[in-house]
């Protein structure tokens, strides 16, 4: 029996408590606006989704139609209408459409139907997934890695609840109301911040340490797989029991009241928590009602609000793409406590003379080391990152055949903007209507036309010839010799590095990180695409020692081999930040012309100082087949200062 006719049931799944109410949560109200699933792989993310479209009551349609149309109020502008009052009507269970990360804007929006456009000789329109996901669920599996061009389709169909195509001639509006569902492993990175607001609720899943509920996991995995079709039948009637409470609680949400005082609170937490715009108050109260209704209550109470919270403004607080999202229960305890404004002291609210822990001193008076340098170790310091600053964008100088989707280097490929097309064999996999329109239009007496047939031959057919950009892997090369220390440059090239590694998580990019320094280079962080883990292994990294520099370059050929077994398409970048100057080892020359052999896009930056200088770096970066950047150069003149330096010339 095949599984997939027999979806997991949604009753059967181990804990994950969080994760069901959630779902359960956006399934009573639709307006709560979807969920983002965030954890590691294997804890039941894809399977709880796929699950929730069994408990959704069944929907009425109008029959045949391909937009969902609702007979007690169809579209009048319906693509497939309009529709008479007498039309066929149906029921039929909620769709889960599931949208592929490498779809293209076509397929998730609708285009042209060329075939009746060629074969017939009139405009169609040929539906998308956001027509098929409309009064249903729309899931997006590893959404974080979802390209650039189908998040900003999706936000504004998010926002406007209606899609309008405009392609060839044709202009198309239809409805498009969902719950947007989608689940993502941090470690591949995480998501633009104008995608991850759009999500209602989010939260957090991880597998337990349990061992006995891990092998009730196993146990029940196991018997599901080789009985999909008795597994189901021995937890249907738990599922039957959840979809009932879900119509139950649809039923009962508009008689949830809220009052005025709770409502006060709710916007209290959300200015104490810092959340930004709205958006976090009109969830948060939504979320609250929608649990005071699945808890069969009427007025919602203080704890709703807790809980509703906790899943609507975690992800709202975030500040940088180095900081994790999260909520501290306190904090959220302290903000809906009765006395919202802090305690006065007991002189009135004078203030205090500073103690010497806020002086920074130790119960013996000693000083904290200052925070741009602290003792590690023996002849070791920790500096400081200095502030991170806009810097320029460094990328691949000739175009890749189509990298994995992101912001920096340009690609030709298969996805991004049409710029040309071509001749294909007769079999193109992106058809360029125009220019076949155009190639076949001149043989049409030829070929014998009658009416409105336009007569296209394999040999007429064009390609499109798309232009776009890819993510990177940035692997950052730094010397964390003694040199460094040296006027606070290690404290700049932290915070260049710091700049940089913003820049890559803003493009998508993977980063990894190595240093070199006394004997050895050393791996801090292996290529990945979660960025925020580099940043506390770079704020750790003390200097000292002597410069190995061959043995840094070495390290850095090593990764960038293995990288390119494990990872083909993606296409590296090299950033070596150091002054050149080697004190130990062998010749950096010789390893600098290996790592060139391998072809990957290099950048040194320069980081020596002074009114005399060696450049020897300049050197380096030759033999390495290198582009030479000063420190400095690393920063992306605004245009104000673009502005100000033409007028001074």
């Amino acid at each position: 029996m095949n599984a997939y006719r027999h979806p997991y049931p949604f009753s059967a799944i181990v804990g994950q408590e969080d994760l069901k109410l959630a779902l359960l949560v956006n399934a009573v109200s639709p307006e709560v606006g979807g969920v983002l699933v965030r954890g590691e792989k294997g804890t039941a993310k894809s399977t709880a989704v796929r699950a929730l479209a069994r408990l959704l009551p069944s929907i009425q349609v109008v029959s045949g139609c391909p937009y969902s149309c609702d007979p007690a109020a169809p579209n009048p502008e319906c693509p497939a209408g309009p529709h008479p009052p007498d039309a066929p009507t149906e029921k039929r269970p909620v769709r889960l459409v599931e949208l592929p990360v490498g779809a293209s804007t076509d397929r998730l929006a609708g285009t042209l139907d060329i075939e009746k456009a060629l074969s017939e000789g009139r405009k169609a329109f040929e539906p998308g997934l956001l027509a098929a996901a409309h009064r249903g669920i729309l899931y997006v599996d590893e959404v974080n890695l979802l390209s650039d061009h189908l998040v900003d389709l999706l936000l504004d169909v998010a926002a406007m609840g209606v899609n309008h195509v405009e392609r060839e001639g044709v202009s198309v509006r239809h409805p498009s109301r969902f719950i947007l569902v989608g689940t993502m492993n941090p470690e591949e990175g995480d998501l633009r911040p104008q995608l991850l607001d759009r999500f209602g609720v989010t939260v957090e899943v991880s597998g337990s340490p349990e061992p006995a509920d891990r092998v009730e996991v196993v146990r029940r995995r196991l018997h599901y797989e080789a009985a999909p079709e008795e597994f189901a039948g021995v937890w249907s009637a738990a599922d039957e029991e959840l979809a009932a409470s879900v119509e139950s609680a649809r039923m009962r949400l508009p008689e949830v009241h809220l009052d005025e005082d709770i409502l006060f609170r709710i916007s209290i937490l959300c200015a104490e928590l810092g959340v930004d715009g709205l958006r976090g108050d009109l969830v948060t109260a939504k979320t609250a009602r929608t649990l005071a209704a699945w808890d069969a209550r009427n007025e919602v109470l203080l704890d709703d609000v807790k809980r509703a919270a906790l899943l609507a403004l975690s992800h709202r607080r975030r500040r940088g793409p180095f900081e994790q999202p999260g909520m501290d229960p306190e904090d959220l305890e302290n903000a809906l406590s009765e006395d919202p404004d802090p305690p006065d002291g007991p002189d009135g609210g004078a203030t205090q003379a500073p103690t010497g822990e806020d002086r920074g001193e130790d119960s013996l008076g000693a000083r904290d080391p200052e925070p741009s340098e602290a003792r590690t170790g023996a002849g070791e310091r920790s500096h400081a990152a200095a502030d991170p600053f806009a810097p320029v964008r460094l990328e691949a100088p000739e175009k890749g055949k189509g990298g994995p989707l992101g912001r920096r280097s340009r690609v030709s490929g298969e996805t991004g903007h049409p710029v040309a097309d071509r001749e294909n064999g007769g079999r193109p996999r992106d058809v360029a209507l125009a220019a076949t329109i155009r190639a076949a239009a001149p043989h049409q007496m030829a070929r014998g036309r009658e009416g409105t047939n336009f007569v296209v031959r394999p040999g007429d057919l064009r390609e499109n010839v798309r232009e776009g950009r890819e993510g990177n892997l940035i692997l950052f090369l730094v010397d964390a010799s003694g040199s460094m220390a040296a006027h606070k440059r290690m404290s700049a090239v932290k915070g260049a590095v710091l700049s940089l590694l913003n820049d890559a998580y803003q493009r998508r990019d993977k980063v990894a990180l190595i240093s070199f320094r006394k004997e050895e280079a050393r791996i801090l962080l292996p290529p990945t695409s979660s960025v925020e883990l580099a940043a506390p292994r770079l704020k750790e990294l003390p200097t000292g020692g002597r410069t190995p520099l061959a043995a840094g370059l070495e390290k850095a050929a090593e990764v960038l081999k293995r990288e390119e077994l494990r990872d083909r398409e993606r296409r590296p970048l090299l950033v070596l930040l150091t002054d050149g100057r080697a004190t130990t080892g062998p010749d950096p020359l010789t390893a600098a012309a290996r790592l060139r052999s391998l072809g990957a896009t290099s950048f040194v930056v320069d980081t020596e100082e002074g009114y005399v200088r060696l450049g020897v770096a300049e050197a380096l970066a030759g033999a390495m087949g290198a582009r030479c950047l000063r420190l400095e150069g690393l920063r992306a003149e605004s245009l104000v200062e673009l502005v100000e330096r033409r007028r001074v010339a």
